[in-house]
């Protein structure tokens, strides 16, 4: 019985873990991602727009 209770944790973990990956690759994609992607490239843009400003900033302070 003792082989019992060494395997019952890990097999537990196993599943939560194979739960957890379906989730993520499951909530890829579909409905959402189109408003993620916007998302992601509207805060790609304000940072490179930041960037280049700091970088004008800097060259007229020169």
């Amino acid at each position: 019985m003792d082989y019992v209770s060494a395997l019952v944790p890990p097999v537990v973990m196993a599943a939560f873990f194979i739960g957890l990956i379906v989730t993520i690759v499951k909530s890829q994609g579909g409905d959402k991602k189109a408003k993620e992607d916007a998302a992601v490239d509207a805060a790609l843009a304000r940072a490179e727009a930041a960037r280049q400003s700091g970088a004008v900033q800097r060259e007229a302070g020169a």
